[in-house]
């Protein structure tokens, strides 16, 4: 079972569409975004467009959540709206489609005939906005693991790609994946990025080679990605963050 996972688009449509011409090659078997379609960039609507054509499950990032309540604009106060511009934009039928999207996504599989249980976040299972990084204490994570029943744990939100295995008191082990940025990286590379999660069904889930996590990076039109941004109302940092991937 070949999964891709993604998250983090923040409406950068050059990115988007070489993240769909990649996987065209990798031919998964199923796809799932992990939030965050908007903001920092001027495709939002774009963005939310492709995702709905495609049926694609989405859960809500934060950024996703800011739309929610957000009160109209004059003309001259959207240019003058700086941060906000990228939200401003955003159609009311898109708004809409932004606030019905889930908290959470699991997935339940039989591996060897045990069970194996996949829980998709944007931040963690507590919060929408809270981190899960690659130091994260592991007792904590730990503790978040067994509250949801999750085997394994795939986030976003920090834009910083790892992937943790943790043994857990019971013998088996747990996995932690972040799955990184297509639109926004963090992690001082440009390229875009997403996961690509193998299961075999057929292997004993106490061992970690049950799953097989590959990060993949690819190259997309950044110089159109950053000229939106300089042509917009947005601030041109923006545009600086996106080159130098903080």
């Amino acid at each position: 079972m070949k999964i891709v996972l993604f998250s983090d688009i923040h409406a950068n449509l050059p990115a988007l569409e070489a993240f769909f011409a990649d996987i065209e090659f990798q031919k998964p078997d199923a796809l799932y975004c992990l939030g965050d379609l908007v903001g920092y960039n001027v495709h939002p609507n774009e963005i939310i467009a492709e995702i709905r054509k495609r049926r694609i499950p989405t859960i809500a990032g934060n950024h996703d959540l800011k739309v929610i309540g957000l009160a109209p604009v004059t003309d001259d106060q959207l240019q003058a709206s700086g941060k906000n511009f990228a939200y401003h934009i955003i159609s009311a039928d898109n708004r809409n489609y932004l606030s019905t999207l889930p908290a959470h996504i699991r997935l339940e599989f039989q591996v060897n005939s045990n069970p194996l249980n996949i829980l998709l976040v944007h931040g963690s299972p507590r919060s929408v906005y809270e981190y899960i990084l690659a130091d994260t204490d592991e007792t904590y994570i730990l503790e978040l693991l067994q509250e949801t029943n999750a085997d394994i744990l795939c986030v976003g939100h920090s834009h910083k790609p790892y992937h943790r295995v943790i043994k857990r008191d019971n013998g088996t082990v747990a996995h932690v994946i972040n799955i990184g940025s297509v639109g926004k990286p963090k992690d001082g590379n440009p390229k875009g990025c997403y996961v690509i999660l193998d299961i075999n069904i057929d292997s004993d889930l106490i061992n970690k080679d049950s799953i097989e996590v590959t990060f993949i990076r690819f190259e997309y039109n950044i110089e159109q990605a950053v000229n939106d941004i300089e042509q917009s109302p947005l601030p041109n940092e923006l545009a600086d963050m996106l080159l130098g991937a903080y």
